[in-house]
């Protein structure tokens, strides 16, 4: 298996990653679902309990709870995929996870950082418009906070590989490609220009 984890801070373009890999026909594995899952599972809104069920889901299960309930659905998209068992997992966020994925996968598995400055990211996210804070400068610094709190910033230190995404969504999906060795032709999300380098999947 040839599994690519990626891990960044919000608005860093985790999801445009994603939306290159879709394009290109390779399986994207969003750990945010599992956790959006487990919220309807018991009768609540995903937007509204978001981080309270992924926090009750490390209480009861464990530091590695999402990335344990990820697995299988990374061993079923490699199972189902055409392009030699190679997956695409979006939104890493601790060092615990991370672990996880390299006793699982061992050499099969590469985390990718990728990263933008601050002021990148908030001008994205305020492009972006998914909810009020997102063009909220403090509100921001503190999701920032809380990410590296729960270990995201060792995370990143910590990556394989790294892609900066400081420069146009053109030059950012050019990288994701070649890190995913795939051909423009392969991946044709550059028909649909839009301001979503900083998607965040999870």
């Amino acid at each position: 298996m040839n599994i690519i984890g990626t891990v960044g801070l919000p608005g860093s373009g985790k999801g445009e990653a994603a939306d290159v890999a879709e394009a290109a026909g390779i399986p994207v594995v969003v750990m945010g679902d599992v956790i959006r899952a487990e919220c309807r599972r018991r009768g609540l809104d995903p937007a509204e309990h978001h981080g309270q069920i992924a926090g009750a889901l490390r209480e009861e299960e464990g530091d590695d709870a999402i990335a344990a309930r990820t697995l299988p659905r990374i061993r079923e998209a490699a199972a189902e995929s055409d392009r030699d068992d190679t997956v695409l997992v979006d939104g890493l966020r601790s060092t615990v996870e991370l672990e996880r994925f390299r006793e699982a996968f061992g050499d099969g598995f590469t985390l990718v950082a990728i990263r933008a400055p601050f002021e990148v990211r908030a001008e994205r996210l305020g492009e972006r418009g998914r909810d009020d804070s997102d063009s909220d400068l403090e509100a921001l610094r503190e999701r920032d906070d809380r990410e590296i709190a729960l270990g995201l910033g060792e995370t990143l230190e910590r990556a394989d590989a790294e892609i900066d995404n400081t420069d146009s969504l053109a030059a950012f999906r050019e990288a994701v490609r070649e890190l995913l060795d795939v051909d423009a032709g392969d991946a044709d999300v550059d028909a649909a220009e839009t301001p979503n380098a900083g998607g965040d999947g999870a």
